[in-house]
């Protein structure tokens, strides 16, 4: 059986919440941790010296080469090794989590909605969860974009802007946390205009989604009855860092922005191998759309769409579109097709801007809607499989193209997929208004249902694991393989 294709591109995730860890840095900072108690007996010396022997046996006996060939058709691949790395096959496996047992009341009303103080319970601890890794970041990491736990220290990994603060300030608004509302609007208020004129490297995708679009949220919410922050001071940071980010599109010969603005020294560049992602350039605009709407400014929208409207010119696979695209010619590049890492938010794109949209007098976005349409039934004709032997339904990928071999490979990030669907299928209303306003067309209820497939499969990824998290990246048994090849729901990294 060969190797399972995957682009040598996706060894590294430059991105900086893809932070991989080796196995030797994670057993030594278990060991240095400092509530770590290592007891050791000559009995558990003798057994961990017994075990390693046997290990060393066994790893040597993989180098001959029918245990090697046996060793190919069981490996589990990990995505994200330089070298391809064939593990040893397994002398036995794990069995799968047993579900969560309900308990006699849940039983009884198994089948039945919950109540509500099951809700308000849940709600609770939700809550309480946040406020707790709140309470963490400001003890140790306050200012700093995320919080490394183990260590118990900060880390700029998306350009030092306090990423988290930001990202935590809407869901602190909805959750009703007015003191940490109080204490992310001071910070922001104190701090956030110093750290955009005396930063440097900033990546344009994550500073729209996570920084621009978390003050714009926070906006949307204050002027929405939050008092305990102040829109205006809000609005008028969004614009200081929407201008910067535009230097990204005007640096450009091409309406593909770059992919990286140097925030202290105004200017913008592409990435080391000069190539943006798709997903990346095509996810910026219901940030820019929203900014044009509330400061009366139409630059940000006009940068932002025409990135979609010369992307509707390019070719495409049935709507499918590759990964990579060039700001130098404005073309595609390479053949890599799928619906993960650095694909899947152009499609979610296309229609949630459609839907915020499609109400203006101004302007026809109804190509939005096209591209998405036909995307999808590209993503039906071309991508969707199902797996043996439990008929899981998943989304593949095309690493070489429409003409090269299909991969059964589906990235977690491919879950954004079922609720893109039904939001497409209902135009943004609920289910039961679209049917009543016979609103929903033979591709609609296509859509639906393999919404409701996926949602199903991206449970499983869940529910079969032993620590109840899915893998980062899944490859699946499909029909056609060897017994001994894919096994299904195969986890290989997790990050």
């Amino acid at each position: 059986m060969s190797k399972l294709p995957y682009s040598t591109k996706d060894v590294h995730y430059d991105n900086d919440k893809f932070r991989h860890r080796s196995h030797f840095k994670v057993l030594s900072q278990s060991l240095t941790n400092s509530s770590t108690r290592i007891s050791c007996s000559l009995g558990k010396f003798l057994m961990l010296l017994l075990i390693s022997g046997v290990a060393c046996l066994f790893l040597m006996n993989k180098s001959s080469p029918a245990l090697e060939t046996n060793s190919v058709q069981n490996a589990n691949f990990t995505e994200f090794t330089e070298v391809a790395y064939q593990r040893p096959p397994r002398l036995w496996r794990r069995p799968p989590r047993l579900p969560p047992r309900l308990t006699p009341d849940e039983m009884h009303k198994k089948g039945s909605r919950l109540d509500d103080s099951k809700w308000v319970s849940r709600q609770q601890k939700v809550k309480e969860a946040f406020n707790h890794a709140w309470s963490g970041y400001k003890s140790f990491a306050m200012g700093f974009d995320e919080l490394m736990p183990l260590s118990k220290r900060g880390t700029d990994g998306l350009g030092g802007l306090g990423a988290t603060i930001i990202d935590a300030l809407d869901t602190a608004m909805i959750m009703g946390e007015n003191d940490i509302v109080k204490e992310a609007s001071s910070w922001i208020e104190k701090n956030l205009v110093s750290r955009i004129n005396e930063r440097g490297q900033v990546n344009l995708f994550e500073t729209t989604i996570r920084v621009l679009g978390g003050l714009l949220s926070a906006y949307h919410l204050s002027i929405g009855g939050n008092n305990s922050t102040n829109p205006e001071m809000l609005l008028e940071i969004s614009k200081v860092l929407g201008d910067r980010l535009l230097l990204a599109f005007s640096s450009s010969s091409t309406p593909i922005p770059f992919s990286d603005v140097y925030l202290r020294d105004k200017v913008a560049r592409t990435a080391p191998d000069g190539l943006s992602s798709t997903s990346e350039v095509s996810t910026l605009q219901l940030e820019f759309n929203y900014l044009s709407e509330i400061s009366g400014d139409p630059k940000y929208y006009s940068q932002g769409m025409k990135v979609l409207e010369h992307m509707r010119s390019l070719p495409k696979v049935e709507g499918l579109v590759p990964i990579y695209i060039s700001p130098q010619s404005g073309q595609f590049s390479g053949e890599n097709i799928r619906l993960g890492s650095r694909g899947d938010s152009y499609y979610e794109y296309l229609i949630k801007i459609w839907i915020q949209q499609k109400n203006r007098r101004d302007t026809d976005l109804k190509y939005l809607y096209e591209m998405y349409t036909e995307a999808m039934r590209g993503v039906r004709h071309r991508l969707v499989r199902k797996s043996i032997p439990k008929g899981l339904v998943f989304v593949g990928e095309l690493p070489y193209g429409s003409q090269g071999d299909f991969s059964p490979k589906m990235d977690h990030l491919v879950c954004f997929l079922p609720g893109t669907l039904a939001l497409g299928a209902t135009k943004g209303m609920t289910k039961k208004k679209a049917i009543e306003s016979n609103l929903l067309s033979n591709d609609d209820i296509e859509n639906l249902k393999l919404a409701e497939d996926l949602a199903k499969t991206c449970f499983e990824m869940y529910e079969v694991t032993s620590t109840g998290l899915a893998p980062e990246i899944a490859y699946f048994q499909i029909k056609g393989e060897n017994e001994n090849g894919l096994m299904e729901e195969t986890q290989v990294q997790s990050t």
